[in-house]
Order: structure tokens, then sequence, then C-alpha cells
């Protein structure tokens, strides 16, 4: 069986929790900020899981992880 590679640009964006989860970091964070609450932006800041139907098309990107 050979290495796998891992999807750098995803590897950058995923990290895998201690139980084997994946977190990400939510978007809407760049710009446009001014129209949005400040309970809207506090909530962006935090990371949250990668969805159930998404989590084996990123866990194959991040191997290793």
């Amino acid at each position: 069986m050979p290495k796998l590679k891992t999807h750098k640009g995803a590897a950058k964006r995923f990290k895998k929790t201690g139980t084997g989860k994946i977190k990400r970091n939510q978007t809407k964070v760049r710009h446009i900020l001014t129209s949005k609450s400040p309970k809207v932006k506090r909530k962006l800041g935090k990371s949250v899981l990668v969805s159930d139907g998404d989590h084996a098309k990123v866990a194959r990107m991040i191997p290793y992880a």
C-alpha cells in the first residue's frame, strides 16, 4: 500500500481532536463585520466540528493528522 499524500490546503484548515473528531474555523469573519452584531461575531470566533456529511471527505484529505 503506498503512502497517502496530505492535502496541504486541508491540513491548514482542519485539526483532529483527541477523540478523532475534526475541528474547523467558521466562515464570514473576514470582512463586512459592521453589519454583524457583537453576539454573532463572538460566536463566529469559536471553532466547530465538521458536519457528519463532510467528515469522511475531510478525513481522507488529512490521513496522518
